[in-house]
């Protein structure tokens, strides 16, 4: 059995930085720096403390910090999706999976009881 994830010795990273990080490495589609840092995630929200104390406010107020690199990191990610399905639909194209009727294949050219001339 694996043992737990958890961080490297000394301060813990910065979670602006990681984001920051996680956003170049999916743009590389960098998938091994990206395993790490999810790692290192799990580790930092296994290790949060609990509410009220010193280090909880510290963490916050990390998190309010790091907003903007985090919505960035999520248009990226939504990006990246997107692009996925557009990989996948492509691939199921050329794998001949997917099969369009003539009008879908010609689009709105051919209208119905016209001769596609504009």
């Amino acid at each position: 059995m694996e043992s737990p994830l958890s961080l490297p010795p000394g301060p813990a990273p910065e979670l602006g930085a990681l984001v920051r990080e996680a956003s170049c490495a999916l743009a590389r589609l960098d998938t091994a720096r990206l395993a790490e840092l999810a790692a290192a995630c799990e580790a930092l929200n296994r290790d949060l403390p609990s509410g009220g104390s010193a280090q909880s406010q510290a963490w916050a107020a990390e998190a309010r910090e790091a907003l903007s690199d985090m919505a960035v990191f999520g248009r990226v990610l939504e990006a990246t999706r997107s692009n996925l399905r557009v990989m996948e639909r492509l691939r199921e194209l050329r794998e001949g999976r997917v099969e369009y009727s003539l009008r879908q294949a010609v689009g709105s050219s051919v209208r119905e009881g016209g001769d596609g001339n504009h």
